[in-house]
């Protein structure tokens, strides 16, 4: 974002004009804003649920058309306004509920405009957010000083900016409408139509409070990853949403949320629990039959997974039940006909699974090095639990146990406080520690575990740039928006991802770029690139792939000279293994003095 936001033989009239322009579009009508973009006069009420609007001030005309087609992708409503003159008059026309910012411009910034904005009467309440790929934290200061909301750094995902938007925007409606003494909607999504996920979760939680007979039914839609490489993904969001609303019009009378960017969720509460399946099989049958347009003379059939569970087997929550309806949409997969009913386990499985899980945690932890030095101490926290008859269980035996017991996440946040607690010891140790704690996708889906940890981050002083959670790629790719719905929440506070057991491959070189990531640690076979010019040729090429989107890779399971040597080669930032040190109880590794 570069170029002049008023051209240069304006400038004897800009700084004169730009204040009247401004004071004359709030007088004539953009006070939508003192009472919010939610409540306004004249015929242009706004309800809450209506499409958002952003105004996108930048001249840079690639720079503006991507911020247009991101936010139009998402269903919100985008207008580009390449000159300071005509912001004020957009302001008053357009009532935007955001304003999406340009700070480097030559003659009048984005750091003047948006004082110039806020001193006009109605728009201090009007969100205005910088998006920049100035990095200067100085900079960053001057930017919010000035009346700005937030300050957003390029590169951004998609992803990211249309959560930010959204989120603002949500939140100034809200409060817009709580002012004006209205009641806030939140039954609807503004950006799809569909009921919210939050509203179709307090609908379950009724259904299972009163014990409602009828169905819950997660539909996964299928090569959701393949699909947003493909067409991109503005055209992908589009495709989404068109998939939502045929979802709804198949389950109709029944609400149906969009859950992330490839599943939603059906609430079939008294639907007879005999037809559930011949229900599922119909609506997959309506979503497939007919393609949808997703460009100019193209268009794609869509195909989905569906898995369905009746709600008279009485789950404990709604976290369960949906826990239980994802795990049969997995099976669904396997399926000729793609739909799978639940079936609770046995009696004796699930005291099998209790058995299983059942002991005294015992973490152990493994040292991770840099090649070429480094001033942190860095962990991968390991998961071991400790039987009553003195049996000693590794993590791939107890997580299995534990996600079909449904205890994964209750064991998952005992690790994650024995995490912090170290960090907590350590905040003050040279060289600084470092964890890496792995956790499972179905205990990051649950939105009370996030505000809890960023609620203990605080709590215990834990830096958040010390706790790096650590992802296994198969789960990624299961569960890609569950994951990045999490990270954009722990993103704020500091905190780091690793994507881990790592394999080259379209959907997974996606995610390197669609994840907030910092590390990649490569799958166990890489060790042996030494021995497999195959193997190393294949090992540089990811290494390449990762630096250039700024990821460092971690090399495991290194237990030999010749192997450390080829990662080294290769170009590796970190190593792990029995050459370094083997997996032990305490955190003793001299880093200080490490050579490798």
């Amino acid at each position: 974002m570069s170029a002049a936001i008023i051209p240069a033989p304006a400038l004897a009239v800009a700084h004169a004009s730009i204040v009247p322009l401004a004071a004359q579009a709030v007088a004539t009508g953009s006070t939508a804003h003192s009472t919010g973009a939610a409540a306004r006069d004249g015929g242009d009420n706004v309800a809450a649920d209506a499409p958002y609007r952003v105004l996108i001030v930048e001249d840079d005309r690639s720079q503006a058309l991507f911020a247009q087609s991101v936010l139009h992708g998402a269903g919100m409503h985008a207008q580009v306004e390449m000159t300071a003159a005509s912001v004020p008059q957009a302001i008053q026309d357009y009532h935007p509920d955001l304003i999406l910012m340009d700070l480097h411009m030559p003659e009048l910034d984005g750091i003047r405009l948006t004082t110039l904005i806020r001193q006009q009467p109605g728009q201090q309440l009007l969100p205005i957010v910088f998006l920049t790929g100035d990095p200067d934290p100085e900079r960053q200061f001057e930017v919010l000083d000035s009346g700005a909301d937030d300050f957003l750094t390029k590169p951004i995902r998609p992803r990211h900016l249309i959560a930010a938007v959204s989120n603002r925007i949500r939140r100034a409606r809200q409060q817009a409408l709580q002012q004006a003494g209205e009641q806030v909607s939140v039954r609807s999504n503004p950006e799809t139509g569909l009921p919210t996920r939050g509203h179709v979760m307090e609908l379950l939680a009724d259904a299972l409070a009163r014990k409602q007979a009828g169905g819950l039914f997660f539909i996964e839609i299928a090569s959701a990853l393949g699909l947003r490489e493909r067409y991109g993904y503005a055209a992908y969001e589009r495709l989404m949403t068109q998939a939502g609303h045929r979802l709804a019009s198949a389950g109709h009378p029944y609400p149906l949320a969009r859950l992330n960017d490839n599943s939603f969720l059906l609430l079939g509460a008294d639907m007879p629990e005999s037809s559930l399946e011949q229900h599922a099989l119909e609506i997959r049958q309506r979503l497939s039959a007919n393609a949808f347009p997703v460009r100019e003379e193209e268009s794609v059939h869509v195909r989905c997974a569906i898995g369905v569970a009746p709600l008279s087997l009485g789950f404990d929550d709604t976290g369960s039940a949906l826990e239980a309806v994802e795990r049969t949409a997995l099976q669904a997969r396997l399926r000729s006909d793609g739909v799978q009913a639940y079936l609770a386990p046995s009696q004796a499985e699930q005291q099998e699974q209790l058995r299983l899980v059942e002991g005294q945690l015992e973490l152990a932890y493994q040292p991770i090095v840099a090649v070429a030095g480094g001033d942190t101490a860095q962990y991968q926290v390991l998961l071991r639990l400790r039987q009553a008859d003195g049996t000693l269980l590794s993590a791939g035996q107890v997580i299995p146990a534990a996600e079909a017991a449904g205890r994964i996440a209750d064991l998952d946040q005992q690790v994650m406080d024995h995490a912090l607690g170290l960090l907590h010891l350590h905040q003050h140790a040279h060289p600084p520690l470092r964890l890496f704690v792995s956790q499972s996708p179905r205990t990051l889906a649950r939105d009370a575990f996030a505000d809890w940890l960023l609620k203990a981050l605080v709590e215990r002083g834990v830096a958040g740039q010390s706790l790096i959670v650590d992802l296994r790629l198969d789960d990624a790719l299961i569960h890609a928006v569950t994951v990045q719905q999490f990270c954009a929440k722990l993103m704020p506070a500091g905190v780091q991802f690793c994507l881990s057991q790592f394999e080259p491959g379209d959907e997974a070189n996606a995610l390197l770029s669609q994840l907030p990531l910092s590390f990649v640690r490569m799958a166990n076979r890489f060790a042996d690139a030494h021995g497999n010019a195959a193997v190393r040729d294949e090992l540089r090429g990811v290494i390449d792939i990762a630096h250039q989107r700024g990821l460092l890779i971690i090399g495991q399971r290194i237990e030999d000279p010749q192997a450390a040597a080829a990662m080294w080669m290769s170009g590796v930032d970190f190593i792990q293994g029995n050459l370094v040190q083997t997996v032990g109880k305490e955190l003793d590794f001299d880093f200080t003095n490490a050579v490798l």
